[in-house]
């Protein structure tokens, strides 16, 4: 009823206890989620680069995952085109991540709209992972999809890991914000209420603590985390753009990653964004996410979840690394 009520603020219309099913983090939200629409002949819209759990469930249970492109000229918005392209009459649903990991973009309140057009068109539901949800610093806003239900059923995935930084507490969320009631209909909902009661379930003193931590958590601590968060991303955002070897085609508004550029024809000796960051782990002890590990070759994600003296630290230390390396090409 707390997360009811906590993710109801910002919706057009009320959702119930009725509506929400915990689990033990994002993590196992995910997991329950492809679990319900997981059968052999059905595919799924999943954004690439994107998150590789999503995938993981995905296929584990039998789903043929197909990728829409983010496009980083556009500040990582869905190839909406390509969605449509791709889609036919077995897909199950499209997969968005807002705010993104790992590109660090937040969706307009327009361009979300135009997701969930398309989606209802398609005749598929709109899974929405809002984990980094209300982590923004930027000019966009945080809307959540749930505000688009009357066009689209919407089923969100949630968690206290990141607003409220406590990822090992391990409590998440999946919300149907469906008022017309098509989930239901379609048995969605049955299925997800007997999934969940075969499964261990989040620990129960956390549950017990959940309305509380809602109720008595002050705008000070929100605003706190947004502050540093934003203060990091300009750290690293501006670190980056000293680093002739790396570009980033858009300043990060929300979460706490940025996807990069590499420009391996600048570094004579190392052959692939694998190779650079394998390199730069032994010789730097410093560690960033190959993008190809994302569907993304000669990427890199990077994570500015540190506090500013590590974080400065770790970017000298790759400014450093790229110097060396780059100066062997002369």
């Amino acid at each position: 009823r707390a997360v009811a009520e906590y993710l109801s603020r910002d919706l057009p219309y009320m959702i119930s206890h009725d509506d929400i099913f915990l689990t033990c983090g994002g993590s196992q939200a995910i997991e329950t989620v492809m679990s319900v629409f997981g059968q052999a002949g059905v595919n799924i819209l999943l954004p690439m680069p994107g998150y590789p759990k999503h995938e993981a469930h995905a296929v584990f249970h039998r789903m043929e995952v197909r990728h829409y492109n983010l496009l980083p000229e556009r500040g990582w918005e869905v190839d909406l085109e390509a969605v449509e392209a791709l889609a036919d009459g077995n897909t199950v649903a499209i997969v968005i991540t807002n705010p993104n990991n790992p590109c660090g973009s937040v969706y307009t309140y327009e361009h979300l709209a135009k997701i969930a057009d398309i989606a209802s068109k398609l005749g598929i539901l709109v899974i929405a992972d809002e984990v980094y949800g209300h982590l923004v610093y930027g000019t966009t806003p945080f809307v959540p999809m749930g505000v688009f239900g009357e066009t689209v059923p919407v089923i969100t995935l949630g968690a206290i890991s990141k607003r409220w930084a406590v990822p090992g507490w391990r409590l998440g969320w999946i919300a149907t914000c469906d008022p017309k009631g098509i989930l239901r209909k379609t048995k969605v909902v049955d299925s997800l209420r007997s999934f969940v009661s075969i499964i261990s379930g989040p620990a129960t003193f956390i549950q017990g603590a959940i309305p509380h931590i809602i109720k008595n958590t002050n705008d000070e601590f929100y605003n706190n985390i947004v502050k540093l968060l934003k203060e990091t991303a300009e750290i690293c955002y501006d670190a980056v753009n000293e680093i002739k070897c790396i570009t980033c085609p858009h300043k990060p508004e929300g979460s706490f990653f940025m996807m990069v550029k590499l420009d391996v024809s600048q570094l004579p000796d190392i052959c692939d964004d694998v190779d650079f960051c394998s390199k730069l782990a032994k010789e730097e002890s410093v560690i960033l996410l190959p993008g190809k590990s994302l569907g993304m070759g000669n990427w890199l994600r990077i994570t500015f979840a540190s506090e500013p003296p590590t974080l400065k630290q770790g970017l000298e230390r790759v400014k450093s690394f790229c110097r060396r390396h780059q100066s062997q090409a002369n």
